[in-house]
């Protein structure tokens, strides 16, 4: 198994797909990854409208080909017609993991009251986890690290902690983070010593 993690990031969006307006969300995924990750992880990046087989399509290349044990989805969770991100997410999935999209929802009403119209899900395909964020660069940042206090401590707890040891529990490659961004949670019986 090679030691570079390879993380799926998907942009959806029927304009920035089509060239109308630049693409923000796969930029501000690697940005906040390049930050967060000590493990080394190389990108493989899709950017596709906002229809529902062409996603599907996407998740599974991304899991099944690609070999992809995290795959991070931005764009169509919120409750407009052509918003069909989670209804492809959970077409292809094994398990679904209702906790991610409960706390990314909770993070974001700290911020915002329409975070409730947010839909994004997260699920298990093989041994991959697909989580859909949300859309705007500022709340992708906020929803992966969650909220500190002034000295730096969790208020509310990004959903980032959780996934190195989903992705452990699933048979992936052993993901490390700068506790800084976001400190990894793992039970002491799953920690390895540092290299």
């Amino acid at each position: 198994m090679s030691d570079v993690v390879k993380i799926g990031l998907v942009s959806i969006s029927d304009r920035a797909s089509g060239g109308i307006y630049e693409d923000k969300g796969i930029p501000a995924l690697q940005d906040w990854l390049n930050k967060a990750l000590t493990t080394p992880w190389e990108p493989v990046t899709r950017l596709i409208a906002d229809d529902q087989p062409t996603i599907e399509a996407t998740l599974i290349e991304l899991c099944d080909v690609a070999g992809c044990h995290l795959v991070l989805t931005t764009g169509g969770t919120g409750p407009a017609l052509r918003d069909v991100t989670p209804e492809a997410t959970l077409a292809v999935a094994h398990k679904v993991m209702p906790g991610f999209g409960e706390q990314m929802r909770q993070v974001s009403l700290a911020f915002v009251p329409t975070a409730i119209l947010s839909r994004q899900v997260a699920v298990i395909r093989g041994s991959s986890l697909i989580i859909n964020l949300p859309g705007q660069p500022k709340a992708i940042a906020e929803t992966l690290e969650g909220l500190k206090d002034a000295d730096g401590n969790p208020k509310v707890h990004g959903i980032f902690a959780s996934v190195p040891y989903c992705i452990d529990l699933i048979g992936g490659p052993y993901i490390e983070t700068h506790d800084a961004v976001v400190k990894a949670f793992r039970p002491k019986s799953a920690i390895r010593p540092k290299a």
